[in-house]
């Protein structure tokens, strides 16, 4: 059954108003009909099995039929932060990412970047990426929709680590901290800020940076992961550590 998300003032008890694209993907190319069901979330967790009732090119109405207690988010919120990569590995990045369920991006340009937004072009590149987090949601059965922080340099990155439980850069040098110890001191609803380097890494003097701004460097394991692998590593290992050992448990 397809999901949507829709804003959280167009949801009421009763009804749930859609507007905008996803008229266009109901109406058009779902040729869906009144009574066809769908699943409908507000991107912060509240989802619902709703009928659909009103059909016109401007808007979508649903009648809710039933609200979900959804468990597909992880225990602890996971922000990615990303250096920004080449070509089209980011959009990868996202897709993926938000299928293993982060919370969040934080796009940044460090040292070693190549890659530099184009400030004309900029505002069209996070239009897509969002487009691109928003499917990927809808497809993986997300009950939140990650958010995509503003991109950053990566001295203001350093600068948020006051918002989180636990901040982490991952550095192919470090030899013994590992994600696990990370995991092991962390309880759900924490968050965590994971930084992963751009094609080239961390230089070591910004790895000094991050750690006197509180990061604690990490490895990701005894072998070299291209930066659009180092964060599916992260989140897979989050999904195991707090999703799957705690199903075992019970």
């Amino acid at each position: 059954m397809q999901r949507y998300f829709v804003e959280p003032d167009l949801f009421s008890e009763n009804e749930i108003t859609i507007v905008g694209d996803d008229v266009h993907h109901i109406v058009n190319v779902m040729r869906a009909k009144e009574g066809d069901e769908i699943y409908v979330s507000d991107g912060e967790g509240r989802s619902a099995r709703a009928a659909l009732v009103v059909l016109s090119a401007k808007e979508v109405k649903a009648r809710v039929l039933e609200w979900l207690d959804e468990r597909s988010e992880l225990p602890i919120r996971i922000t990615i932060g990303q250096g920004l990569p080449k070509g089209e590995k980011m959009e990868w990045i996202l897709q993926k990412g938000t299928e293993l369920g982060a919370y969040s991006f934080l796009p940044f340009s460090s040292e070693r970047t190549i890659v530099k937004l184009d400030a004309k072009k900029e505002a069209k590149k996070l239009e897509r990426w969002r487009k691109i987090v928003k499917e990927a949601a809808e497809q993986s059965h997300r009950a939140v929709l990650p958010q995509l922080l503003p991109p950053s340099s990566f001295r203001e990155v350093l600068k948020t680590a006051g918002n989180y439980t636990r901040c982490a850069i991952a550095y192919e040098k470090e030899g013994t901290t590992t994600l696990h110890e990370v995991f092991g001191e962390m309880k759900a609803e924490d968050t965590l800020l994971v930084l992963i380097g751009p094609e080239g890494g961390f230089s070591p003097e910004e790895v000094a940076l991050a750690e006197a701004n509180g990061f604690l460097p990490i490895s990701l394991g005894s072998r070299i992961l291209r930066t659009e692998t180092a964060s599916q590593y992260v989140l897979a290992c989050a999904s195991y550590q707090f999703e799957r050992m705690n199903d075992t448990d019970e």
